[in-house]
């Protein structure tokens, strides 16, 4: 049985990898700053799901939260850096600062000091498993992408450098990154409560779900120790890749 953290866990693929992990046995720390939704998620997973209040952008919060696991929850096995979000689509020109600063608080900060918390007791023990979970975008960029990809990129290298370092340690390090993926609250944040605007991402298309996430997720948890995934790209199949743009200048 392992002890799983999950942040970002009260809605999308947080709740569905919780579901997964506590379906198959293991303990799961479900953080998040919503106690009301940790608390029903508890109320139908029953004493496995064990919730916390978490807020990633606060180091204050990270600590307390750590500090406060009962003996049993800890050591942490399996930490899936989940919490993050995308803010607004409008070219970087025209975006809000503080939208890029909430999403680099949240995607980057928020990852890299819950990570740095966590890693040398794995270390220590010479094994546990790292998931972060990263976006097509951080490969691909696309109009309106700006920060957002730029924090998605980061999470890729942050994860492959850990790799670098972690060579012979039996700690594994793992990037997730889906593409198009619907049932979440991702593109209503996004838009900024816009929910109309957010159904129209998904219209005419059979996207991922979280369940999709969350089972591969858990695949490369439950794979055996000596077996690192580096790299997880997932998209569903009415999704794929699409020519540079080019601007014509008329003649003349």
């Amino acid at each position: 049985m392992m002890n799983v953290l999950i942040t970002g866990a009260s809605s999308g693929f947080g709740e569905a990898m919780a579901r997964r992990f506590v379906k198959e046995g293991h303990r799961v720390i479900a953080a998040a700053r919503r106690c009301d939704r940790l608390l029903a998620l508890q109320a139908d997973l029953g004493p496995a799901l064990l919730p916390v209040v978490l807020d990633v952008t606060d180091k204050a919060s990270i600590k307390a939260m750590l500090a406060g696991l009962p003996a049993e929850w800890t050591p942490v096995d399996v930490l899936v850096n989940n919490a993050g979000l995308a803010l607004g689509v409008a070219p970087a020109q025209k975006a809000l600062l503080s939208d890029w600063e909430t999403m680099i608080d949240t995607n980057v900060r928020g990852l890299v000091t819950l990570t740095h918390a966590l890693l040398p007791g794995m270390v220590a023990r010479g094994r546990g498993t790292i998931v972060n979970i990263g976006s097509t975008a951080g490969e691909t960029p696309y109009p309106g992408g700006n920060v957002y990809g730029a924090t998605k990129a980061f999470v890729e290298q942050f994860t492959r450098n850990l790799r670098a370092d972690l060579v012979g340690a039996g700690v594994r390090a793992t990037n997730v990154a889906p593409g198009l993926c619907g049932g979440t609250e991702f593109s209503q944040v996004r838009l900024h409560g816009d929910a109309a605007a957010a159904a129209k991402v998904y219209e005419g298309t059979t996207p991922l779900s979280a369940d999709d996430i969350a089972e591969s997720v858990y695949w490369v948890a439950s794979l055996p120790p000596h077996v690192n995934v580096n790299q997880l790209e997932l998209m569903p199949v009415c999704q794929g890749y699409g020519p540079f743009s080019l601007v014509r200048q008329p003649a003349g």
